[in-house]
C-alpha cells in the first residue's frame, strides 16, 4: 500500500511502526458551531482509510480530539453569556450525532482538551527546560527559530522566517505569511476561562492540545496523522515542532490531507457564509448515505465542488447500488453457485483493494464495483440463490470499506402494510385498477415501494 506523504510530498510505501498495528489521528471539531458539509468531507475520508485498513486486517487505534477551548469557543460563548461547557457540549452532541448519521465508526477515544490541562502543562514544562519555548508577558511561545526542522511539511523558506522569529503571536489561526512564534500558554485574560500553572495562570493554546493529547493515547511516535489541507499551516506544522523538539525523535510517520469542497471555485467556509450544514441537506430529503457516497467519490488530493445536482447523481448512483442488492435478496432459482461467478467476484474485490491500496484510488474502486454489478444485472433472471449469495458477500465486504449502505431495512413488513398489499391484489383481481393504484399511493407516502415483477409483488422500504 502507498499514499502521498505531506511531509515527504511523494507517494510512500506504508510500513507500520509495530506489526499489524496502526496509530491514528483524526483532527476532530472545534465545537463551537454546527460543522458544515466541508468538513465532513475530511471526516469522511479519514474513515474511508480506517475502514481500509480494517479491511486489509489492520488493528486500528483511532484517536479524535475535540477543541472545547480555543478562541473560537471562548468567543461564542462570550456572545451567549452561558458558560463554556454549556456551549460546547450543545455541539459535540450533534457532531456525534451527524457521525452516525453518516456512517462514520466511532473513534476509539474522543479526548477533549479541557480534559488533558495536566497532560499540557507538562510538554510545555519540558518545552521550557529545553529552551524550546519562553515566557513573556505572562504567556509562554514556543521559538521557531530553536528548532531548526520548522516548516518541513507546510515546505517553509527556512531564510525567510527569520525576519519573523523575534515576534510572538496570541491567535490560535493565522495565515502562513505571518510565521511568528506562536503560543503555547496563554496568560489569563479577563472573560476567559483560566486554569493555574508554575509559569502563570492561564489557558492552553491551541497547537498544544493536539500534541499532548495524541502522545498520551498513541505514544510520542506513531503513525498516520489526518486532517484537512488548511491544518497543515499552522496547526500541524506546530504540532511537529514542539512535539519533536519535546521528545528529540520523529513525531508521525505518514501525513495524509484531504483538499477542500468548494462551491462555486470557493472554500466552503462559515466566514464566506456559502457552506451547508448536514442538516440543511437532510432537511432538503437528501438521503445521507448519497452524501457520505458524494464525498467520498473524487479523490481525497482533488477539489470536490459541490453541487446539488451532484448530490442527485450520487444519490442515483446508490440507488443503483440498492436496487442491486434488493434484486439479489429476491432471486429465488435453485441450484448450484457459478464457479466463474466466484472467480469474477474474487478478481473484482482483489482490484478493488489494488486500487485503494494506490493513493486511496476511490474513483478506480467504485468503477470496479460498478463494472460487476452491470455484469451481473444483465444476467439477474439466470441467477440461482447460491449465485445471490455470493454477490451479496461480495456487496458486503465492499461495503465495509465504502459504508454507503445502511442498515438492512428489508424486514418482515407491519401487518396493516400486508392486509392494504392484500386489498391492493384483491382490487387488481377485481380490476379495480384506480383502487389498486390509490393503495400503492398510499404505501408510497409510507415508504413502500411496491415491484410487480413476473414473480409476483416485490416490496422494498425508500
Amino acid at each position: 500500500m502507498k499514499f502521498y506523504n505531506t511531509l515527504t510530498r511523494r507517494l510512500e510505501e506504508f510500513h507500520e511502526i509495530e506489526t499489524g498495528r496502526i496509530g491514528l489521528y483524526t483532527c476532530g471539531p472545534t465545537v463551537y458551531d454546527y460543522p458544515h458539509i466541508g468538513n465532513f468531507r475530511s471526516y469522511v475520508f479519514e474513515d474511508l482509510v480506517k475502514r481500509f485498513f480494517l479491511f486489509l486486517g489492520y488493528r486500528v487505534k483511532h484517536v479524535m480530539n475535540i477543541t472545547d477551548i480555543d478562541d473560537k469557543t471562548i468567543r461564542k460563548a462570550n456572545e451567549l453569556g452561558v458558560p463554556l461547557a454549556e456551549v460546547t457540549q450543545k455541539y459535540i452532541d450533534a457532531f456525534h450525532a451527524d457521525l452516525r448519521t453518516l456512517n462514520i465508526l466511532p473513534a476509539d477515544v474522543y479526548p477533549r482538551a479541557t480534559g488533558h490541562i495536566p497532560e499540557m502543562l507538562r510538554l510545555i514544562s519540558v518545552l521550557l527546560e529545553k529552551r524550546f519555548a519562553y515566557v513573556k508577558d505572562g504567556s509562554v511561545y514556543f521559538s521557531i527559530e530553536r528548532f531548526k526542522e520548522y516548516g518541513r511539511l507546510a515546505n517553509l523558506d527556512r531564510a525567510s522566517l527569520k525576519a519573523g522569529a523575534s515576534a510572538a503571536v496570541d491567535a490560535d489561526e493565522y495565515e502562513k505569511e505571518a510565521v511568528q512564534d506562536f503560543v503555547l500558554w496563554k496568560g489569563k485574560k479577563p472573560g476567559e476561562p483560566s486554569w493555574p500553572a508554575p509559569f502563570g495562570e492561564g489557558r492552553p493554546g491551541w497547537h498544544i492540545e493536539c500534541s499532548a493529547m495524541s502522545m498520551k493515547y498513541l505514544g510520542p511516535h506513531f503513525d498516520v496523522h489526518m486532517g484537512g489541507v488548511d491544518n497543515i499551516f499552522p496547526h500541524h506544522e506546530n504540532e511537529i515542532a514542539q512535539s519533536e523538539a519535546a521528545n528529540g525523535h520523529p513525531f508521525v510517520n505518514y501525513w495524509l490531507h484531504c483538499q477542500h469542497l468548494v462551491i462555486d471555485s470557493k472554500k466552503m467556509s462559515k466566514s464566506l457564509g456559502n457552506f451547508y450544514t448536514l442538516g440543511d441537506l437532510l432537511g432538503r430529503g437528501c438521503d445521507p448515505m448519497a452524501v457520505r457516497y458524494l464525498l467520498i467519490s473524487t479523490h481525497y488530493r482533488k477539489l470536490l465542488n459541490f453541487t446539488l445536482e451532484g448530490l442527485e447523481m450520487a444519490g442515483q448512483a446508490l440507488a443503483r447500488v440498492k436496487n442491486f442488492v434488493f434484486f439479489l435478496k429476491n432471486v429465488q432459482s435453485e441450484g448450484e453457485a457459478d464457479p466463474e461467478l466466484a472467480a469474477a467476484v474474487a478478481a473484482s474485490l482483489a482490484a478493488f483493494s489494488e486500487n485503494l491500496a494506490d493513493d486511496f484510488n476511490v474513483s478506480g474502486a467504485l468503477g470496479v464495483m460498478f463494472d460487476l454489478v452491470h455484469e451481473v444485472n444483465a444476467r439477474m433472471n439466470a441467477l440461482t440463490r447460491a449465485d445471490a449469495a455470493v454477490m451479496l458477500s461480495y456487496v458486503e465486504r465492499l461495503n465495509l470499506v465504502l459504508g454507503i449502505l445502511g442498515p438492512d431495512n428489508a424486514g418482515p413488513l407491519e401487518a396493516a402494510v400486508e392486509a392494504k398489499i392484500a386489498l391492493r391484489e384483491k382490487a387488481r383481481k377485481e380490476r379495480d385498477f384506480a383502487r389498486a393504484d390509490a393503495i400503492r399511493a398510499e404505501l408510497k407516502e409510507e415508504g413502500i415501494i411496491l415491484m410487480d415483477t413476473p414473480g409476483g409483488v416485490k416490496w422494498k422500504r425508500e
